[in-house]
């Protein structure tokens, strides 16, 4: 007979308990058909409640693992967010504040973009009612605004009417940014901070040479005559601007102390620029010259023949064109000079140079103000 072996594949599940089997096969051994004495079962059943009983251990232990390895995850997320420092609310409310700035001037500039586009329509209007008002008369006589004299709001085309609604736009933000640069300069903020002030500054005579170029290729004229300008401001005009050299003269006395370097920086600086101007204006007054020579090469007293008048006004307009490749490099000489005294100054002399510009500015826009209000004598 074979000795009794171990089952170790259950035909029950090892979470039944096996007891009842081996009660039955103790008190009836015929329903089993086995002629083996009950103590092999016996010790099958034995066996097999110590299989039984023995796996269910490590899974246990593998359980207590993971929720030790699961518990300092839960309890970090049972936590939630924690409070931030006063320096990051600080820096919270600085930046909900920046942006409630921002909508707000963004707002503002929609509406101006609106004002403008009402006004701009209003301005189309009143040159369409003046050149049906029979501008135009028989025999190619042309009177009124088309002989380039004054006809009200409607000689002012739409580029220049565009152009002096930013320009007034641009000096409302230049006066924000005047302040805050002497309040910073007053405060005696350190030198890497003022700069900030002083590089936005330059930024925004950037924006302003921009405006310019874009309104010369449409109307030159405009920038040329100085009607977007006061009548003092007019006085001092150059080429659609101020002279670079009598700028460096008015701002000298107030940049000082200066070092012997910075002197001689500042020297050559105006020197150089004189001499750029000079070269400009005696070739402004050469094409000048030849403008009016072509002009006035033919009859001026009988009739013109339309075809030389024709030819004349043709030649004319290709010489004219060049006036804006004038203004584009005077307004480069503009920004080199401001850029050039920045490199040669210290932040701060710079800072003291850019306040001292826009209140030289301000005083003759404030002139121009008070000769226009002064009391008439009949």
């Amino acid at each position: 007979m074979r000795p009794p072996t171990l089952n170790i594949f259950p035909s029950q599940p090892m979470h039944v308990d096996p007891s009842p089997k081996v009660d039955m096969g103790l008190t009836s051994p015929r329903a089993s058909g086995s002629k083996r004495p009950p103590e092999p079962s016996v010790e099958l059943a034995s066996a097999r409640n110590d299989v039984a009983s023995a796996p269910p251990e490590p899974p246990k232990t593998n359980v207590k693992r993971e929720g030790n390895r699961k518990g300092p995850t839960s309890t970090s997320e049972q936590q939630g967010p924690r409070t931030p420092d006063p320096k990051t609310l600080r820096r919270l409310a600085q930046n909900r504040e920046a942006a409630r700035k921002s909508r707000l001037r963004k707002k503002a500039y929609i509406q101006q973009l609106e004002t403008s586009r009402i006004k701009l329509s209003q301005l189309e209007q009143e040159l369409q009612r003046a050149r049906s008002q029979g501008m135009f008369l028989g025999g190619g006589e042309v009177l009124g605004g088309e002989q380039g004299l004054p006809v009200g709001i409607s000689n002012i085309s739409a580029d220049a009417a565009v152009f002096d609604m930013e320009y007034a736009r641009w000096l409302e933000e230049h006066h924000r940014l005047m302040c805050e640069l002497r309040a910073a300069v007053q405060e005696h903020l350190p030198e890497n901070e003022l700069r900030l002030f002083v590089d936005n500054t330059l930024a925004h005579y950037n924006e302003m040479i921009n405006l310019k170029s874009m309104v010369a290729k449409s109307d030159v004229f405009h920038l040329v005559s100085g009607m977007w300008k006061t009548p003092a401001e007019r006085c001092f005009m150059w080429m659609g601007g101020f002279r670079p050299s009598e700028l460096i003269k008015v701002v000298l006395n107030h940049i000082e102390p200066l070092t012997e370097q910075q002197l001689l920086g500042i020297c050559g600086l105006q020197q150089s620029t004189q001499e750029t101007e000079e070269a400009l204006s005696r070739g402004l007054e050469a094409l000048n010259q030849s403008l009016s020579e072509t002009i006035a090469s033919d009859s001026l007293i009988s009739p013109p023949n339309m075809a030389n008048y024709m030819g004349q006004m043709a030649v004319a307009m290709n010489k004219l064109s060049a006036l804006e490749g004038f203004v584009r490099q005077a307004d480069s000489l503009r920004h080199q000079t401001l850029h050039r005294l920045h490199q040669i100054l210290t932040t701060r002399q710079a800072a003291r140079c850019l306040l001292a510009i826009t209140e030289y500015f301000h005083r003759l826009r404030a002139l121009s103000s008070l000769w226009l209000s002064r009391p008439r004598q009949e």
